[in-house]
């Protein structure tokens, strides 16, 4: 009974870091992808400033 209750365990373990392990991932993800946006974002917008700039207006 002890080692059936030491295997459960340590397979709910494996799963909850594996879970946590996901969700780290995830979030990074997340945050390269609005980094990105945001650089992208203020890209743009510079290169919009200097074709206004250039055209005259």
């Amino acid at each position: 009974m002890g080692r059936l209750l030491l295997r459960v365990a340590a397979g709910v373990a494996a799963v909850i870091a594996l879970f946590w392990l996901l969700s780290v991932i995830v979030g990074l993800l997340v945050w390269l992808v609005m980094i990105a946006l945001v650089v992208g974002v203020v890209l743009l917008g510079v290169r919009m400033l200097r074709a206004d700039a250039r055209s005259g207006n």
